[in-house]
């Protein structure tokens, strides 16, 4: 079995005295562990940083095996993300998502996304805007996507200000309003459009709402805890984006 793809490193483990067990998030092969013989060289160590973007040659003598990987670079974001915590923490971030979805499951979506993201992490609100809407794809991946496109009690949806916590719908303001303490606030930066830039409240909202239906319906059934790199990032962000006057 072998094949050649491109790859975006989510974390090594060491293994033995030279090689290292490889995790990356690939184009048509989903996330993807192999054995990178001499991945603890020099040479590699710098090749094999989270967010970087290589080209991987897989080769194992049955599928179900680990199997062994060589890489190439293609793009080495590592020594610039490196200039930034809040960047590396994002990057840690993408990567605790990238690790919910089932090994060697294909989602060539999800990966161009996490690309599009990485390559934005060293400009504070386009990689915020990447991030939201990677985490939004996520949930959608994992079954409980959100419908933030219409008012599901029939309001304007030209005025769209709350999203249900229970069926992850948008609400109008009109509609919303008497239940407003109940509900949860409708990312802004949607509203703003693709290309808008949003500021600290608006991404206070949006990560607010994705990590309400992450905390229900990812990380509490699997027993797990939010990422340590969610509130870091997200407080990053909002420092680096001071909200617009």
């Amino acid at each position: 079995m072998e094949w050649r793809d491109r790859g975006i490193v989510l974390g090594v483990r060491k293994q033995g005295e030279t090689s290292v067990v490889l995790e990356l998030m690939t184009a048509t092969h989903g996330r993807h562990l192999g054995l990178v013989r001499g991945g603890r060289s020099r040479r590699l160590r710098a090749v094999l940083q989270p967010g970087n973007l290589v080209e991987v040659n897989w080769r194992a003598r049955l599928d179900e095996h680990l199997g062994f990987m060589t890489v190439e670079p293609l793009a080495l974001r590592a020594a610039l993300l490196m200039e930034s915590a809040m960047a590396l923490q994002a990057v840690q971030l993408l990567a605790a998502h990238a690790r919910l979805l089932p090994e060697r499951d294909n989602n060539p979506r999800l990966f161009a996304l996490l690309d599009e993201t990485i390559s934005h992490l060293d400009e504070p609100a386009l990689g915020a805007i990447g991030l939201f809407r990677f985490e939004v794809a996520m949930l959608e991946e994992l079954g409980f996507g959100l419908d933030l496109d219409s008012c599901a009690a029939g309001g304007r949806d030209d005025d769209l200000a709350f999203v249900s916590p229970r069926t992850g719908r948008a609400v109008s303001r009109e509609k919303g309003e008497p239940y407003a303490d109940k509900l949860l606030p409708y990312p802004a930066l949607l509203r703003a459009g693709r290309n808008a830039l949003p500021d600290a409240d608006d991404l206070a909202e949006a990560f607010r709402t994705t990590g309400y239906f992450f905390a229900r319906h990812v990380w509490e059934p699997r027993n797990l805890v939010e990422p340590d790199a969610r509130p870091a990032v997200v407080a990053a962000f909002r420092r680096r984006q001071p909200a617009l006057v």
